[in-house]
């Protein structure tokens, strides 16, 4: 079933009396300004603020409103709007509460309300994002159980301004949000490499997006020695041998950048050789959110179709298998950019998968206009030791420092409820990763996990720069490359639970929805 048809129908609402809806769920804090097309439901709202103190900050309450045609509304409050540390996302916290709580009235078409704020100008954007991503059933369920694909038959969009052009753009990102957890948060037999590379061509199928699957283990071998490397061990195992997926958009008028997309797609994480004990395993599925974001990004131009715009992706689906084929600690492996590497840590096979690819898109870089490059990937602990689990943890190479990159995606996120830390790679990175003896010329890890290893998330930026030969091309090089690394082991969201689509949000606020769309 192709994502878009999964995301629940956008339904403009002519107003909250509108009589097809049978819930109304109210976002926003005590002050919220009720006015216009929110008038009826400004009396009832306030004797409920008066009548309860602390309603501005509890969980949703149930309102009984006589001149809704439901007679019900669920007020979903953000709390406090005005502190120093507060930010958009109390409108998709409290929206998501509010969708649950009217779903579990047995709401099947509600209607979300969001005033316009003063502060924070996408507040209505990104309450409805919260309310759909309390929305999403998982792919699991929907194919296990038909009558459970949709948690409502429709939600309605009450917003001031352009509805239509709003209601579309909801789509576009909700149904790359829905690619990225069907893949990213699926098990790992459901997104085994083999399906992943099925659905993502069963996604594009008769859209304007390339899809080419690489499965040919020689080729693999030949082309991304460090890639094979870690599936060595799931070779015999057809179902979990890896795919290497490559996917392209080209959009219509003058192209102005091309963005080159890395995504680690580890389908299950054992750890290989040093394997993961302790109760470590668990959760494990999940190191493949940074392929899945890119599958959900060409989502996204597949529908928003902006003009200007070339985008080259690419997917590395592996399973780090442990096994008497798997690869070792203290093995020298030579990268695709000639760069001899010693094992340090098979538990750091995200930085091998995505190597020699980001190797390959510097090479083709220098054909592309304004190539802008970036591995996306759960990658280590550390980030979220650094920066708590609600971060995405982003660094850059000088060039893509001095262009502003990180700088970009954070304030995009800022105001669409998508947050960046921005962290810098700094001389001893470089230093931790150069080979320790002749026999190599880099060092892949160090022997413990990155939650225990000084600069745990900064120095595998480090990594990827030498091991592909970007190093090269720094602001002291003729042919400087913009490189940019995006860690999202905390952001992509929590185990058990929902993949957040984390730095979808942001990089479509970046990239693409500041451009005109050739969307009919």
């Amino acid at each position: 079933m192709a994502a878009l048809s999964i995301v629940p129908t956008l339904v403009e609402a002519s107003g909250v009396t509108d009589g097809q809806f049978d819930g109304v769920v109210v976002v926003g804090d005590a002050k919220a300004a009720l006015t216009g097309p929110l008038q009826s439901l400004s009396g009832p709202v306030k004797a409920y603020l008066e009548l309860d103190k602390a309603a501005s900050s509890s969980e949703v309450a149930v309102i009984v409103c006589p001149d809704v045609p439901s007679k019900r509304v669920f007020f979903a409050p953000t709390g406090p709007l005005n502190r120093d540390y507060d930010d958009i996302r109390r409108f998709q916290d409290a929206a998501e509460k509010g969708i649950k709580r009217a779903l579990a009235a047995g709401c099947k078409a509600p209607v979300l309300v969001c005033a316009n704020h003063a502060k924070y100008a996408l507040a209505p954007r990104v309450a409805l994002l919260g309310a759909l991503h309390g929305l999403y059933t998982p792919i699991e369920v929907r194919e296990a159980v038909a009558a459970k694909a949709r948690k409502v038959d429709k939600l309605g969009v009450l917003v001031e301004g352009a509805v239509k052009s709003e209601i579309e753009i909801l789509k576009a990102i909700e149904s790359a949000r829905t690619v990225y957890r069907d893949i990213g948060g699926s098990d790992p037999e459901r997104m085994a490499a083999p399906r992943v590379a099925e659905y993502v061509e069963n996604t594009f199928k008769d859209t304007c997006v390339k899809v080419t699957v690489i499965s040919d283990i020689t080729k693999l071998s030949a082309e991304y020695p460090l890639l094979a490397a870690v599936n060595r061990a799931a070779i015999n195992v057809p179902r979990h041998t890896a795919r290497l997926i490559f996917l392209e958009y080209v959009g219509e008028g003058t192209i102005d950048t091309t963005l080159m997309l890395v995504g680690k797609g580890i389908t299950y994480d054992t750890g290989g050789a040093d394997l993961k004990v302790g109760g470590h395993m668990a959760g494990m599925h999940r190191d493949k959110c940074g392929a899945a974001c890119v599958a959900g990004f060409f989502q996204l131009l597949s529908v928003y179709k902006p003009k200007g715009l070339k985008v080259i992706g690419s997917m590395s689906m592996v399973r780090n298998s442990i096994g008497s084929e798997c690869y070792v600690s203290d093995e020298i492996i030579t990268s695709r950019a000639g760069v001899r590497i010693r094992i340090g840590n098979t538990d750091a096979e995200g930085r091998m998968v995505m190597a020699d690819l980001l190797c390959h898109m510097k090479e083709k870089s220098a054909a592309e206009i304004n190539p802008l490059l970036f591995t996306i990937a759960t990658l280590t602990g550390h980030v979220i030791r650094a920066f708590g689990p609600e971060y995405t943890g982003i660094m850059e190479n000088g060039p893509a420092k001095q262009f502003g990159i990180a700088k970009k995606l954070q304030e995009a996120g800022d105001i669409s409820g998508d947050p960046f830390e921005i962290s810098t790679i700094r001389r001893e990175d470089y230093l931790a990763h150069t080979g320790k003896s002749e026999y190599e010329d880099v060092l892949q890890a160090g022997g413990l996990p990155s939650t225990m290893s000084n600069r745990g998330h900064q120095a595998p930026g480090a990594f990827l720069i030498m091991a592909s030969g970007l190093d090269k091309h720094g602001i002291d090089s003729e042919k400087p490359i913009r490189y940019t690394h995006v860690d999202i082991a905390g952001s992509s969201g929590p185990f058990p639970g929902v993949p957040t689509g984390a730095p979808l949000v942001a990089m479509a606020h970046a990239f693409v929805l500041n451009r005109e769309s050739s969307a009919k």
